[in-house]
């Protein structure tokens, strides 16, 4: 699959003219429409063992997607724009049920699903690499799998960025400035080249942060209100209380 993506410079051949409406009406509403060329890809077969980006391929179809378009895009230099491209795809667009029935619906023709494909890649400014990726999915019916792609393209992205990912919940939203603190902290602790957080916010803390890292976020920083006044409950436990005069 990477060979089919990659060329240097990267070059398309037309796999028709501009496109017109739609010419079967989906079974959702979807207020999209194309007017640009579309892309035609030679797809060969998954690759097996390690691809150039140097990280190990999973043996699952999505983690062998993803680390194609890995290959791709590291030997193009555009590994952290790639990531933001499939990024989008995952949380803006297929996020949504609707447009991801529309693309697995089969009673939709796979041409009318490569127009509103390419639109979507022109409505998010998504790298040409990116958007014909989207439409091999589109070809091979496996754009159910966008979403655990997104999800191993991650993975593989911060492995080789050498990226330590943190989630840091909340109970309010934080400050830019506490933010890039707690980023440093993080980066002090595992000596990762680049940090990435996201937030989440959590009421149940009642104030203060937890910061979770380290594979499947098995480590936990817990500076949170909660966490204190469980440890003091705990030393209130009568089992503990000793007696004096």
């Amino acid at each position: 699959m990477a060979a089919a993506l990659q060329q240097t410079p990267i070059t398309f051949r037309s796999r028709s003219p501009p496109s017109a409406q739609l010419q079967s009406k989906p079974p959702t509403k979807l207020s999209l429409s194309s007017n640009f060329k579309l892309t035609r890809l030679t797809l060969k077969p998954l690759l097996r063992g390690r691809g150039r980006c140097g990280a190990r391929m999973a043996n699952t179809a999505s983690g062998s997607y993803a680390s194609a378009l890995a290959d791709v895009a590291v030997a193009n230099g555009t590994l952290a724009a790639t990531a933001a491209d499939v990024e989008k795809l995952a949380s803006e667009v297929f996020s949504d049920e609707a447009v991801l029935s529309y693309f697995t619906n089969p009673t939709v023709s796979d041409e009318a699903k490569r127009e509103i494909a390419d639109e979507i890649s022109r409505s998010l400014g998504l790298q040409p690499h990116v958007a014909n990726f989207v439409n091999i999915l589109v070809d091979m019916k496996r754009v159910d799998l966008i979403k655990e792609i997104a999800a191993e393209f991650e993975l593989i992205a911060n492995r080789l960025s050498e990226t330590e990912v943190a989630t840091v919940a909340s109970v309010v939203d934080l400050e830019p400035q506490h933010l890039a603190e707690i980023a440093k902290r993080v980066q002090k602790l595992t000596g990762a080249k680049n940090v990435k957080l996201k937030t989440v916010i959590d009421k149940s803390l009642l104030a203060g942060i937890t910061i979770r890292y380290g594979n499947s976020g098995s480590k936990l920083i817990d500076l949170s209100v909660k966490k204190q006044l469980e440890e003091i409950a705990a030393q209130l436990d009568l089992g503990d209380i000793q007696l004096v005069g």
